[in-house]
């Protein structure tokens, strides 16, 4: 009977750390997305841009992944699944916001880049340091896990364009670094969707 009672227990504390660590970085990237967002439409930035979209979707994957929390791993790999068609979407978004770039090629604001990646990084490295010891505990916080390691990149790559956009007075950086953020993006989706669907199979 205790031991029943240590097992209940144990999950209990592993799942209630779970959800205080998401609520945590679900209003980082709620905030962080509005922040960038309109950074990114006052400096002009692709890829700026794309930082933010990726902060959305990591806002409203939180939500679901503290909803799928308590749920089983049917549910859980089903909300993962829609996580993975979320980060697929930003990916369009991304990709339309590049194609616009090439009819209007208008050159960003690189301070207002390389300001807001900087911040951006610093959020999205607490909440890496939060989700860390959450990487392995199910699938649900994997492609948690998974979100949150790709803003990482996402902010060194969009530094990285304001570095060439200062060097060079192209808008080519901004655009090179869009591109290479959305097929980051998508290859995320691929990983996420093929897991979720793997995971689906197993439950059925």
């Amino acid at each position: 009977m205790k031991d029943c009672c240590d097992d209940g227990c144990t999950i209990d504390a592993l799942l209630a750390g779970q959800r205080g660590t998401l609520r945590i970085v679900l209003a980082v990237n709620g905030v962080m997305f509005l922040v960038i967002a309109s950074a990114a439409l006052y400096g002009k930035s692709a890829a700026l841009l794309a930082d933010s979209l990726d902060n959305l979707g990591d806002a409203l994957t939180y939500g679901l992944s503290l909803y799928a929390v308590s749920r089983g791993a049917a549910v859980k790999a089903k909300v993962a699944l829609f996580k993975g068609c979320l980060i697929f979407l930003a990916a369009c978004a991304v990709i339309s916001q590049i194609v616009y770039k090439f009819y209007e090629p208008e050159v960003p604001v690189f301070e207002v880049m390389g300001a807001f990646s900087v911040l951006g990084l610093i959020a999205n490295s607490l909440c890496l340091y939060l989700l860390w010891r959450h990487r392995h505990e199910d699938l649900n916080m994997s492609s948690v896990w998974e979100c949150s390691r790709n803003d990482i990149a996402s902010n060194l790559s969009v530094f990285a364009a304001a570095g060439g956009v200062w060097m060079t007075g192209s808008v080519w950086p901004d655009i090179v670094v869009a591109i290479c953020l959305a097929l980051l993006l998508i290859r995320s989706s691929i990983r996420v969707v093929s897991s979720s669907i793997m995971e689906i199979r197993k439950t059925a």
